[in-house]
């Protein structure tokens, strides 16, 4: 049996994706920041809930050391925890920023680097990074979630090109809007500057109104075993359809096209034209 160590497993992707992985025949090492409030999935013989806060490294080592002592290997890692922060750059705070970054970035590397060595040695692995379609495409009022998701999204490409002599294969998945808790516990940049006031109704509103294609969480687990066993070098994995629609739009038109688009879709008003609705 392959096994697999997913972080954020507690709730939405996470989870779902320990749920598919284990139905699959898969060993899974499900981490979490807190393990002892989860009670089903401690039923399962094959899955192994443990302790991991990203922001923690000596909680990864742990965490990783637990594993290979239960199942005697790891094949996969799927990096899914994150965080989120919405509004106005100029309304965050600096430790909003760091923090967003710590969880976002630097958590996935504390991963890699603490996993990467033992893939090594194996000369096999598969590295899945879940990034996000804001790691491609930016709506109004995500700035800062998208500056962290396009830096795991250079970052995981470049790294490619560095694990392909040991064997280990890196993947990037690319969710759309996902049914889960993730938004809801999402901050807000608690700036009020009244200036932004009319531009944040008018973004939030019109992502409201767009946000019709939402996918499951079980949706996207299923991308990510399918990009899990997928043994070709494809690199990035598009989850949903408004990711399909956002992403299809940067990649069939040229840059410029793809900005005007994105512009006239979700701040019309600003731009004096007729919302783009499809």
């Amino acid at each position: 049996m392959k096994t697999v160590l997913i972080t954020g497993s507690s709730s939405g992707i996470g989870r779902a994706s320990v749920l598919k992985f284990s139905r699959e025949g898969w060993n899974v090492i499900a981490t979490m920041r807190s393990p002892e409030k989860e009670f089903e999935l401690q039923k399962s013989a094959h899955i192994l809930v443990t302790a991991l806060d990203v922001n923690k490294p000596e909680t990864i080592d742990t965490a990783i050391q637990a594993g290979l002592k239960k199942f005697g290997s790891i094949d996969a890692v799927v990096n899914n925890a994150g965080a989120a922060v919405f509004g106005v750059f100029e309304n965050a705070t600096q430790e909003q920023v760091t923090n967003l970054f710590n969880t976002n970035v630097f958590g996935p590397m504390h991963v890699l680097r603490a996993l990467l060595p033992h893939f090594r040695k194996q000369r096999s692995g598969t590295v899945i990074n879940i990034t996000s379609t804001g790691g491609r495409i930016t709506f109004p009022t995500c700035s800062l979630y998208h500056a962290t998701k396009f830096a795991l999204e250079g970052f995981t490409e470049a790294l490619a090109y560095e694990l392909i002599p040991f064997g280990i294969r890196t993947k990037i998945i690319e969710p759309g809007s996902t049914d889960t808790k993730f938004i809801g516990a999402a901050e807000g940049t608690p700036g009020d500057n009244k200036e932004y006031e009319e531009f944040i109704n008018i973004g939030l509103q019109n992502w409201i109104k767009y946000d019709t294609m939402t996918s499951t969480p079980e949706e996207i687990a299923a991308t990510i075993f399918a990009a899990a066993i997928d043994n070709t070098d494809q690199l990035r994995y598009i989850a949903g359809k408004d990711a399909e629609l956002y992403i299809g739009k940067l990649q069939n038109n040229e840059n410029q096209n793809y900005v005007d688009y994105m512009r006239a879709r979700f701040i019309p008003e600003y731009l004096n034209k007729t919302p783009i609705e499809s």
